[in-house]
């Protein structure tokens, strides 16, 4: 028997071309994906949850952005039926617009949109400096993670358009190197500061 993500979608064939990301983004599927904590705590167990679990986790602790509390605080409720009804009906939504795999179109969005370099701020002599600085993997897929959620989270706050959609539009946007995508967005604003500071 095969075992597919959610029941619906087949994730044998999906292949991840960035070598430094192969071993960091799971893609063994799970029906149900929900660990319940299992590599809580462990420092690179992490990367041994199937990346749509990852999602479902951080879309329950998205963190805010900047001093906005409001924008996270009081919706992460911390329901994990809601989450995971919430990525499936987006999933679904990816794969009516796009006519592919949607957990194949999120891995490849995860990987393209990961940002390859951040700036560390360093103190010489009293004053700061930015110094451009290589991301490992693991912390890179942790990065656009945030990034995608916070963006989800940005673009439906007090508007018309719900999570689901504005999760869809996220992981389209962000497969199709698309500025439209939050994580994108940042991406590319921090490789070019990097790029700036070297």
């Amino acid at each position: 028997m095969i075992v597919k993500a959610f029941d619906k979608w087949d994730t044998a064939n999906i292949k991840i071309e960035d070598p430094g990301l192969i071993n960091y983004i799971n893609l063994e599927p799970k029906i149900v994906p929900r660990s319940h904590g299992r590599y809580a705590g462990n420092r690179f167990h992490k990367s041994k949850i199937f990346i749509v679990e990852r999602l479902i986790n951080r879309l329950m602790v998205s963190g805010h952005k900047a001093k906005k509390h409001t924008r996270s605080s009081g919706h992460n409720s911390g329901k994990v039926q809601k989450t995971y009804e919430m990525v499936e009906k987006a999933f679904d939504l990816i794969e009516t617009r796009t006519k592919k795999n949607p957990v194949e179109v999120f891995a490849k969005a995860v990987e393209k949109a990961a940002p390859r370099e951040e700036i560390v701020t360093i103190e010489y002599g009293g004053a700061r400096y930015p110094k451009a600085v290589e991301c490992s993997p693991q912390r890179r897929v942790d990065v656009v993670l945030k990034l995608m959620v916070q963006g989800i989270y940005q673009k439906s706050f007090n508007t018309k358009k719900s999570a689901v959609e504005a999760l869809a539009d996220e992981i389209i946007n962000a497969y199709n190197m698309s500025q439209n995508s939050a994580a994108i967005q940042k991406k590319l604003e921090l490789e070019r500061q990097a790029d700036s500071s070297r």
